[in-house]
């Protein structure tokens, strides 16, 4: 008989921390988080930690020696996979270590998954309670279901203006608008929860800006992407020095062969650099996305972009359709 029990909010809130610690390291894959619950308290937890390690389930139960009761809740933020990838099926070990009661967040959006995950546990008796918490859980998550179902990242367009509307100075040059801690703010709020930031070489050429957060922190695990058609950026810009360049993606069309040493040289540094279709205006958008998403070697994708470039960039992507929320910071 299936036990009956009221789901935990401050457990799902747990896996939803726990989620988010995966963020930089885990590409374009979920960020999952765990925890074991027995007579309301948590006693094991465990999170997805990176892009082809064990699952937040799997590395939960292999870390928790003791005995599962009966009444024990497993809560995860994501469905319990059911397919063989990079690790075995989570519901195999779920079943295996004989679990009987899961709460998970949402339904996975991988057709791969997609209800299977629980359809299994509940044909062997598993009692699922799902969804819970789903809009959390859904926006902690909101790059992947993009991905999954959209077939592109979740993305933000950010920009900073003045009271009366102004951007920059009279003479095009560049306006600090922001002060130090809307900067904080928005590098935690917005860099830090976005896989990359991405601006037009426009931006590079004339502000030269480090595009990472350390306004809280010292090592940035998030991407930068510059949109760089005719590859005018110089070697010396601050996104390609030796501490940001592993973090770096050019995006540019067909490079001359003058460009070649170039070229090298940034690629030997650890620099990113996608030739993709260019029509003299924009990229192939759907090129874009797919090279952004899709893992290749060291590179294991992304799920979230934060725009941040000038009007021509903004307004490239607004005008294209591809925006999913848009931030205004105001300055004096």
């Amino acid at each position: 008989m299936q036990s009956f029990f009221i789901p935990s909010i401050p457990a799902m809130r747990r896996c939803l921390e726990l989620a988010s610690l995966g963020r930089g390291h885990v590409g374009n894959a979920p960020l999952v988080g765990s925890v074991l619950v027995r007579d309301e308290a948590i006693i094991a937890e465990g999170y997805y930690e990176g892009f082809g390690k064990l699952h937040a389930e799997r590395s939960l139960l292999q870390k928790f020696d003791q005995k599962i009761s009966s009444e024990d809740v497993l809560y995860v933020n994501l469905e319990p996979c059911c397919h063989h990838g990079k690790t075995p099926p989570c519901t195999d070990i779920l079943l295996e270590r004989g679990v009987k009661n899961v709460v998970c967040g949402m339904v996975d959006p991988d057709t791969r998954v997609a209800g299977k995950g629980i359809e299994i546990l509940r044909a062997h008796g598993v009692n699922v309670i799902c969804p819970f918490l789903h809009s959390q859980c859904a926006y902690l998550n909101r790059g992947f279901i993009s991905v999954r179902t959209r077939l592109r990242p979740w993305i933000t367009l950010k920009r900073a203006q003045t009271r009366d509307g102004r951007i920059a100075n009279p003479d095009g040059s560049k306006m600090k608008i922001t002060d130090e801690t809307q900067d904080a703010l928005a590098h935690k709020h917005l860099r830090a929860k976005h896989d990359a930031i991405l601006v037009g070489v426009n931006t590079i050429l004339t502000d030269n800006p480090q595009l990472d957060t350390r306004f809280i922190q010292n090592n940035s695990l998030v991407y930068r992407i510059i949109l760089d058609p005719h590859f005018k950026i110089p070697e010396s810009a601050n996104v390609v020095s030796p501490s940001l360049a592993s973090r770096t993606i050019i995006v540019t069309a067909n490079i001359l062969e003058e460009l070649q040493a170039k070229k090298a040289a940034l690629t030997q540094r650890g620099v990113r650099i996608l030739e993709l279709p260019f029509d003299g205006q924009i990229f192939d958008w759907q090129a874009l996305f797919n090279a952004l998403m899709t893992p290749n070697d060291e590179y294991h994708g992304i799920t979230s972009i934060l725009v941040e470039g000038g009007p021509k960039t903004w307004e490239l992507f607004s005008r294209s359709g591809y925006r999913d929320e848009e931030v205004v910071l105001v300055g004096n």
